[in-house]
């Protein structure tokens, strides 16, 4: 496969150029807005393999990757799906923060190419995402808090996999529930529609989510914590793998993992 990298001069561009190196993946093209020039094998400790970052998105036209993995921001990935789809490269995003304006981006792209956006690309969120909407469902009464913490170089907040589970939670109830982020003052008592948020940053966290279902005596705490960037790495090549060859369309986690999504989630 050849695979290219947007983000790449990022840490978690380097880790994808990494473990792609080792799994045998020709990395084609590497996008980056720091160390342009610079060889990316150099970047990402395995050694020189010909390939220097490059600043702009048009490199994409002419790579002839099949796989673009996009680890960037909101606007590159706005800016990179156009490019893609021209192209016929098939797009693994995991840059988190997206608005919009670059989701309908995706959207479009995949009307042209195959298209697999997730805010976490770790198999164990996807599970995490499936029991909080069984517990939120379950104990429908109960109050729900989600607290992150992320490293103190993270940009967005709350992160894109705190969003994710307070939507599998707000989806598992049938009264509809509001998001409030964080509280200060004289807030009044907490109302049952709600679902906290609560983000904090410091340090070399990688990321630890905690989701609390409190109720009248007791409570359930679902916790995530991820101890190295690679296991993102290893969920976006394993959709880079998966997703090479097949048709247009909007892809998620659970077909990667095997099950079948709900036909509205398709684009074609």
């Amino acid at each position: 496969m050849r695979l290219a990298v947007v983000g790449a001069s990022g840490r978690m561009g380097r880790a994808i150029v990494r473990l792609a190196h080792a799994d045998g993946l020709d990395v084609v093209c590497a996008v980056g807005i720091g160390d342009v020039g610079r060889d990316i094998g150099e970047l990402a400790g395995i050694g020189p393999i010909g390939v220097p970052v490059v600043d702009g998105l048009g490199a994409l036209e002419h790579a002839r990757a099949d796989v673009v993995v996009d680890f960037s921001s909101p606007t590159a990935t706005f800016a990179l799906a156009p490019i893609a789809s021209a192209a016929g490269t098939a797009i693994v995003s995991g840059t988190t923060g997206l608005s919009l304006e670059a989701r309908e981006a995706l959207e479009r792209a995949a009307l042209r190419v195959p298209v697999w956006w997730e805010p976490n690309t770790s198999a164990g969120v996807y599970v995490l995402t499936q029991i909080v909407a069984q517990a939120a469902a379950a104990l429908a009464d109960w109050d729900v808090e989600i607290v992150e913490v992320h490293h103190r170089g993270k940009i967005d907040a709350p992160s894109g996999t705190a969003l994710r589970l307070a939507e599998s939670a707000a989806a598992a109830r049938s009264e509809q529930t509001r998001l409030v982020h964080g509280r200060s003052g004289d807030v009044g008592a907490r109302t049952t529609d709600e679902i906290g948020m609560h983000s904090l940053r410091g340090g070399d966290v990688v990321g630890d989510h905690v989701v609390y279902l409190l109720g009248g005596g007791e409570r359930l705490e679902l916790v995530h914590r991820a101890t190295s960037r690679d296991v993102f790495a290893y969920g976006a090549l394993r959709a880079a793998r998966w997703i090479e060859g097949r048709p247009a369309g909007r892809y998620f986690l659970r077909d990667v993992l095997g099950s079948k999504p709900p036909e509205r989630d398709r684009a074609h």
